[in-house]
């Protein structure tokens, strides 16, 4: 059996202390994944959890398949369709998918197996046909993400009152130019001009960056992507570095040492998202499985990192935060 056959399998016979409704007794349930994530990360350790409060659980009724490994890294990118292949072939019950260009493998690879994605905007995208009838094999969370950008530049701009430059940080793979011309002119439309700093891997992320602080931008807002979750340390830490006013898309980035974050906890998306597999495993059809979006959103401040960059953020902005960090 080769790397990209790879099946983790256990049986066992259990009695189900949750709700089961819907599965079949003793039967192996089959989960593929092909997601740009870590199965150590704490979005995926959620979703597991989520899964066995399902009674769906890892060893006993549910095997992963994974094409032996979570991490889809840059350089991999170009073999999506070959990856996509490999976990379709192993004939999973229902595949976890990431963003768009592996949903969209996926797609080429598969039109019966469900997939269940998670993306920044999956009617945008053409993903699904519409967030209430998705139709095909695909349904999943669509993360607002084109509004939620638009609402992080409002927020920045509060934080930093006195700037007139700022830059957006964009994956030029996922955000498509319409939102960024979007999102410019909302900016201009009060005063401030916003510059597109666009990248597509993850080793031009540093050098653009940087690129910001000599073109003399005040501050930056990190657009949604995996990309920049996936690098969200070496991203926060370069930020910092060169004391330069930030905000990213999840809360969680401003709990990891960030200066702000606004938008859905990235745990709790995972929950939602196992929930729905839940649903498929037990039968339903993704067709009729309406795209879910998130419904709680966070303000995360930093004020530890504020004082690492030698910035005081409006009183205003910290009292409305959800969670302040000293």
């Amino acid at each position: 059996m080769n790397r990209r056959e790879f099946i983790a399998l256990a049986c066992g016979a259990v009695i189900w202390p949750f709700e089961t409704s819907g599965q079949e007794a003793g039967r192996i349930y089959r989960l593929g994944f092909l997601v740009q994530i870590s199965r150590t990360a704490p979005g995926l350790v959620a979703f597991f959890d989520e899964l066995r409060i399902s009674g769906f659980i890892e060893g006993q009724n549910l095997v992963v398949i994974s094409d032996g490994g979570f991490d889809i890294g840059n350089e991999q990118l170009d073999s999506l369709t070959e990856r996509a292949a490999a976990v379709v072939k192993a004939r999973p019950d229902a595949i976890v998918s990431g963003a768009d260009l592996a949903t969209r493998a996926l797609q080429q690879a598969t039109q019966t197996i469900p997939v269940i994605a998670m993306t920044e905007d999956m009617v945008a995208a053409g993903l699904v046909n519409s967030l209430a009838r998705p139709g095909g094999n695909t349904t999943g969370i669509s993360l607002l993400s084109p509004e939620l950008d638009e609402k992080r530049q409002g927020i920045l701009m509060e934080a930093v009152p006195g700037a007139r430059r700022m830059a957006a940080l964009a994956d030029l793979r996922v955000t498509p130019p319409r939102h960024l011309e979007a999102l410019q002119e909302a900016t201009r439309a009060r005063g401030i001009e916003l510059s597109i700093f666009g990248v597509s891997k993850s080793e031009e992320i540093v050098p653009a960056i940087d690129s910001t602080k000599t073109s003399g931008i005040e501050a930056l807002n990190v657009l949604a992507t995996p990309l920049f979750l996936a690098n969200s340390r070496a991203i926060i830490e370069r930020v910092n570095a060169l004391r330069l006013p930030a905000i990213y898309q999840w809360p969680e980035m401003a709990e990891q040492g960030g200066l702000a974050g606004y938008g859905p906890r990235f745990t709790q998306l995972h929950r939602q998202r196992a929930r729905m597999v839940a649903k498929i495993l037990r039968g339903s059809k993704p067709a009729d499985v309406p795209v879910e979006q998130p419904t709680k959103f966070e303000l995360v401040i930093n004020l530890k990192a504020a004082r690492e960059i030698s910035y005081d953020i409006p009183a205003g902005l910290v009292l409305r935060a959800d969670r302040v960090i000293e």
